[in-house]
């Protein structure tokens, strides 16, 4: 430890070549090498968006708070709680001990289908931009960096570590760059993660047009870059490019690699320096330069952070129709609580993002608690998993040298479930992480006799076997699939009829292969019990019988899912069915939707009320049960829009090159008519728009009045409480210009602001309007232009929903990149 503090600037000459090269590459699958020689401790980083993850793999681990997802903190419309839920979220950061968070996603919902949906924030780059500033003016507050991603071009989770969006300039620079773009000038981030796709053929993490033109030159940023997870593709090229970190380590492109690319005149010294100072500038800003810090992961289970988990799962929920059934009152029959969410905790999506969590409510738990559970009763109706429910343990894994599954095991270890998820070093270090293979071993003892479906996938060959038989055998013909990031198989599923009571012995088996793309090792079985005609008749009858109905429908972490795009927008399984035949039973149905997007309502209509409360974190069913009852708003206004039918979404078309894709490359056809602008352009109703949410109070808007300003305009109106209820509304302004030089959208979201307002207040809201607001890139000028002419501003509440406008004359101006 030194006594005064030191600076980057001030070490970068006392390392040497050697010393600079270490710094540009993760010394395991977490970090990045410290120089003890010089004091330089670890840096360490964390998965996020929704949590800090523990422990060295995606599952297990050190517990840890689980947050509202990207799309459930979008439908907020409220930076200063994204902001707040970044500070928190520093703070679980420093609890396991990392000085990084790999958050927050801020691509851009392209589409419908887009398996990430779900992690990030909007279909819109302004909604977008401000939350993610927010959120990252919360963390970096702390000390904590945050890394934005992905940056850019990644809104879709097919063939996405090779595919090649090609996305021309205008679509870049007015949508897909427009949140980074933010972070940096508004927010001075300090870390970005570059994407695994290629944008317009050269991979994003070697990509000189993005790294260094655009982010270094156009914006003046100063931090660092570094590769997602084994999306560095080389070693001259992405140094010289801009890629300043590669992760993890250890390193494949750089080390020795890149010393001799030095000594070879490939690379310059220089560069090398300057990549290892940008490095050195982030262990600055964390506090590294001191010295080592200790690691210590530790549960940080806060009272605070539960209640602001509660609140924000509340202030995302949309109400997206109400008969007047809602807010309930407590009942004085029965609530009928019906579907496969009522008792499964449906909090987070999948893949990098999904964490231990310290504990996690159900819709049941939260209604049990405050109306006690003799008050309710229950039925599933339907099944709505991807994937067989996990096999639970205890199980034993044992591990084994080589593929075989032959010898004696040279590891062994207790597994409270039959998911894994192995990154190097595996067993403790006593395999080879590529040539190993593993043997789960436990039982199994079904309370009712029937068929019982067994289901596994993995990253290599893998297979069941109930009392030594093979059941499901994703072994003897092995073929990757849409699981685990398109490392895995997809799903293969073998049924036997097995007795109540009788304890059967099951058995996985697993071989470890060579990844495509990334390294390491998965595997998931899963044990279910199908349901039929009876199960929805159940819940039918059950709902008839009650005062109230609440359905709780929607998806789950195996549907919404980093690595995998989803097929269509349906409920999955026969949850449509169900929710018709609950409707039919009793009037007074609520459904309550969990997805990570937009789902298609064929029973809309005969439903008294429909909520929206995507996966809104550990105190799920708490926060729902206080929008149920009206004891918090629904203060949610949806950041996508909810077409009719998929066929009306942004990407559908007959033309696959489109999406998802052909030959490695899919093409932004669309340009900057995504959304909502997309809905516009082509006269589509959709089933509910962009920014809709409904209030248990009612508000009226009057005034608007907009005046040139110094730097674009400003906008005046007043908004109103018009109900005896305290509450919360979004006014949002768009712009239209009306007759462009160039094609552009009928209008545009530019700014917004949440306001909560008690029975019968007023208050005038000032919203400003930067000159880039009437701005459009131009690519053949190479920045941005004010077109002369007349503006129209809008005003209300949804995109649909705009009955306030005021016009403005602009002279002609041309705005920097």
């Amino acid at each position: 430890m030194t006594d005064t503090p030191r600076t980057a600037d001030a070490l970068i000459d006392e390392l040497t070549l050697e010393e600079q090269v270490s710094l540009l590459s993760g010394q395991d699958f977490w970090s990045v090498n410290p120089i003890p020689r010089l004091g330089i401790g670890t840096l360490r980083v964390t998965d996020g968006p929704n949590g800090a993850r523990g422990g060295g793999g995606l599952i297990g681990g050190v517990s840890a708070a689980a947050f509202p997802v990207g799309i459930a903190l979008g439908a907020t419309w409220d930076p200063e709680l994204a902001e707040e839920i970044g500070a928190a979220l520093a703070d679980e950061v420093k609890s396991k001990s990392a000085h990084v968070s790999l958050a927050p996603t801020v691509n851009i919902q392209r589409s419908v289908t887009n398996g990430r949906n779900f992690e990030c924030y909007s279909e819109d780059p302004e909604l977008t931009a401000q939350l993610g500033a927010a959120y990252v003016r919360g963390l970096q507050g702390k000390g904590i960096a945050a890394t934005m991603k992905h940056y850019a071009g990644n809104e879709s989770e097919i063939e996405r570590t090779t595919m090649s969006s090609d996305i021309s300039e205008r679509a870049m620079r007015e949508i897909y760059l427009r949140p980074f773009e933010a972070a940096v000038k508004e927010a001075g981030i300090w870390a970005l993660m570059s994407a695994y796709n290629k944008l317009n053929g050269t991979y994003a993490s070697e990509n000189p047009w993005l790294l260094d033109e655009v982010l270094r030159g156009d914006w003046g940023y100063d931090g660092i870059v570094m590769s997602d997870w084994f999306g560095s593709h080389s070693t001259a090229e992405t140094v010289k490019a801009g890629l300043d970190l590669e992760m993890p380590g250890p390193t494949r492109d750089r080390g020795e690699k890149l010393v001799a690319a030095v000594q070879a005149g490939e690379v310059s010294a220089e560069v090398v320096r300057t990549r290892a100072l940008a490095v050195l500038r982030l262990m600055e800003r964390v506090g590294l330069l001191e010295g080592e810090h200790p690691f210590e992961e530790v549960a940080d289970d806060r009272p605070e952070t539960r209640a602001l988990i509660r609140r924000a799962g509340a202030a995302g929920t949309v109400m997206l129709k109400n008969d007047g059934l809602l807010p309930l009152s407590l009942p004085k029959g029965q609530i009928a609580v019906i579907g496969p969410n009522a008792k499964a905790a449906r909090i987070m999506g999948g893949g990098s993002a999904q964490l231990n969590p310290h504990y996690s409510v159900s819709p049941w738990q939260g209604l049990a608690e405050r109306l006690g559970e003799s008050a309710l009763t229950f039925a599933p109706g339907c099944t709505n998993h991807r994937w067989e429910p996990i096999w639970q343990g205890p199980l034993k894994a044992e591990f084994f040298e080589g593929t075989e599954l032959s010898g004696e095991p040279v590891h062994s270890e207790e597994m409270a479930s039959a998911e894994a998820f192995w990154v190097p070093p595996v067993a403790n270090g006593k395999v080879n992480p590529t040539r190993f293979s593993a043997r789960l071993t436990g039982s199994f003892t079904p309370e009712e006799t029937g068929p019982y479906r067994f289901g596994i996938h993995a990253t290599g060959p893998a297979r069941m076997l109930v009392d030594g038989k093979v059941v499901a055998d994703a072994m003897s013909d092995f073929t990757r699939g849409r699981t685990f990031f398109e490392e895995g198989s997809d799903e293969v599923v073998g049924e036997v009829n097995l007795e109540a009571g009788r304890s059967y012995e099951v058995t996985a088996e697993f071989a470890a292969s060579e990844g495509k793309m990334l390294t390491f090792s998965a595997l998931r079985a899963g044990i279910g019990q199908p349901l039929g005609d009876d199960a929805i008749a159940e819940a039918a009858r059950i709902a008839g019988e009650a005062e109230t109905a609440l359905v709780f429908v929607g998806r789950s972490g195996e549907w919404d899912t980093e690595g995998s795009d989803l097929e269509d927008i349906r409920l999955p399984g026969r949850q449509d069915e169900l929710v018709a035949a609950v409707c039919a039973a009793n009037p007074r149905t609520v459904v309550v939707l969990q997805t990570g997007g937009p789902v298609e309502m064929p029973w809309l209509g005969e439903a008294a009320a429909v909520l929206q409360a995507w996966y809104p974190g550990q105190e799920a069913g708490n926060a729902i049960a206080d929008v149920l009852f009206g004891d918090a708003e629904p203060g949610g206004r949806l950041p996508q829009t909810f077409p009719l039918r998929i066929e009306d979404n942004p990407t559908w078309t007959n033309d696959p090159t489109v999406y998802p894709g052909v030959d490695g490359h899919v093409r932004y056809q669309e340009g900057v008519f995504t959304g909502h602008r997309h809905y516009d352009a082509k006269g589509i109703a959709p089933l509910f728009p962009f920014g809709f949410g409904l209030s248990y109070a009612s508000f009226a808007l009057s005034g608007l009045s907009v005046t040139a300003a110094e730097d674009g305009a400003e906008a005046r109106l007043t908004v109103e409480n018009t109900s005896g209820r305290a509450g919360s509304t979004v006014v949002q302004l768009y712009v239209g210009a009306e007759a462009p030089p160039v094609e552009r959208p009928a209008r545009e979201l530019k700014t917004f602001a949440k306001v909560a307002l008690e029975p019968g207040e007023r208050r005038e809201l000032v919203l400003p309007l930067p000159a880039r607001a009437f701005a459009y890139f131009d690519e053949t000028a190479g920045d941005w232009h004010v077109a002369p002419g007349r503006y129209t501003v809008l005003a209300g509440t949804s995109a649909a929903d705009l009955p306030l406008t005021a016009t403005l004359e602009l002279a002609d101006a041309r705005l920097p990149r």
